[in-house]
C-alpha cells in the first residue's frame, strides 16, 4: 500500500521546496519509517544548499539515500530519527536512526534503520551522524596518554570530538574565536580558550573550524612531530598553508579524517553499521542536549537554510519537526 510523504528538495542553488513523495509498501527485507525528527548538518547542508559542492566531489558527497544530483534538484540529508511503521513484525514500533534526507516517511533496507538505545531521546539521537564523524576522528587521531591535545572549532563536530576525548580519559582544550561557545563547553565539562591565549606546543590538534585560518593556527602550534587531524570540509575553496617555515624541520603531520571510510586503526574490525551503533550508544549523556537548541518546521527549512547561508543564523544544530507525524 502506497502512502504519501513530504520531502525537502534543493531545487537550485539557494532555493528549496517541500515536495510530495509516493512511498511504497516495504518489500522483503525493508521497513517503512515514519520520521519523528531530523537534524540539519549545518556546514555540509549549507554547502549543498548554496551549490558549493565541487563538481569533482559530486560522487563522493552523495548521501546514502540521496535522490537527484548536485547542484540540484537534489534531496539531501543524513540524520533522521523515526519509528518503524511497516515491515517485519518484530521491528514494528521500533525507534530507529537512518542516514536519510529530510522526509516525513520513507522505505529503506531494514539493516539501514539502526535501533536507537532507550536511554537516548530523539533530539540526541539526531546527532548520531555528527557523533559518528567525531568517533571516526578520534580513531584517526589515535591519541596517546599524556599528549597535549587541542580541538579547534566549537561547532557540533568539534564539541563532540572534544567530549569523546574527555570521555576516553584525555584532557583536550577546546579553542574557538566565539567566546559564547565557552558556555556550551562548560556544560560539557570541557576547558575552553580563546585562540589568542593559547600558544602550545601540542602533540595533537583536531581542526574543525571550516576556516583555513584555523588550520594555519593549528600548524603553528604543533610541537616536534605533532599532527593535525583535519575534519573541515572546504567545498570548492582553495586553501593556502605555510608548508615552508617549520613544517619540515619540526616533521609536522597533516592527517585527513573523512567519515565515508572507517578509520584505519579499526578498519577490518568495525563496519559502518557497527560504527553508527557505537555512535548512538555514546549519545547516552544528557549534557549533549545542550547542542540541540533550535527547531525548524519542514516547511520553513528553505528559509532557515537561506538565513544560515547568508550569515543571519548562528546555530550549533537545528532539528526539523514534521507536522504529519
Amino acid at each position: 500500500m502506497t502512502t504519501t510523504a513530504r520531502a525537502f528538495w534543493v531545487v537550485a542553488p539557494g532555493h528549496g521546496e517541500v515536495r510530495p513523495e509516493a512511498v511504497p509498501a516495504p518489500g522483503e527485507g525493508e521497513v517503512r519509517v515514519r520520521t519523528r525528527t531530523s537534524a540539519v548538518s549545518a556546514g555540509t547542508e549549507r554547502l549543498v544548499f548554496t551549490g558549493g559542492v565541487p563538481a569533482s566531489q559530486y560522487d563522493v558527497m552523495r548521501a546514502p539515500f540521496q535522490a537527484g544530483d548536485f547542484p540540484g534538484p537534489v534531496k539531501y540529508g543524513y540524520a533522521a530519527v523515526g519509528t518503524v511503521e511497516a515491515g517485519p513484525a518484530e521491528r514494528l514500533g521500533e525507534r530507529v536512526f537512518c542516514l536519510h534526507p529530510h522526509q516525513s516517511a520513507f522505505v529503506v533496507p531494514a539493516a539501514a534503520a539502526v535501533p536507537v538505545p532507550p536511554t537516548v531521546p530523539d533530539q540526541r539521537a539526531a546527532l548520531a551522524a555528527n557523533m559518528e564523524t567525531a568517533l571516526n576522528a578520534v580513531w584517526d587521531a589515535a591519541p596517546l596518554p599524556g599528549e597535549r591535545i587541542a580541538v579547534v572549532g566549537a561547532g557540533v563536530v568539534g564539541l563532540l570530538t572534544a567530549h569523546l576525548l574527555a570521555r576516553f580519559g584525555f584532557a583536550p582544550v577546546l579553542v574557538d574565536v566565539d567566546v559564547e561557545r565557552a558556555e556550551t563547553a562548560a556544560a560539557l565539562g570541557l576547558a575552553f580558550a580563546d585562540p589568542d591565549a593559547v600558544h602550545g606546543p601540542f602533540e595533537l590538534i583536531v581542526h574543525a573550524t571550516g576556516a583555513p585560518a584555523g588550520l594555519v593556527w593549528a600548524l603553528e602550534r604543533l610541537g616536534f612531530e605533532g599532527r593535525v587531524v583535519e575534519l573541515s570540509w572546504y567545498g570548492d575553496r582553495e586553501v593556502t598553508l605555510p608548508l615552508g617555515a617549520a613544517f619540515h624541520s619540526r616533521r609536522l603531520k597533516l592527517v585527513s579524517s573523512q567519515v565515508g571510510a572507517i578509520a584505519a586503526p579499526v578498519r577490518g574490525r568495525i563496519d559502518h553499521r557497527g560504527r553508527l551503533t557505537r555512535a548512538l550508544a555514546l549519545l547516552d549523556d544528557h549534557r549533549l542536549d545542550t547542542l540541540v537548541g533550535e527547531t525548524v518546521a519542514l516547511d520553513q527549512l528553505a528559509a532557515f537554510l537561506r538565513a544560515l547561508a547568508g550569515g543571519g543564523r548562528r546555530v550549533l544544530c537545528a532539528r526539523v519537526t514534521y507536522d504529519d507525524t
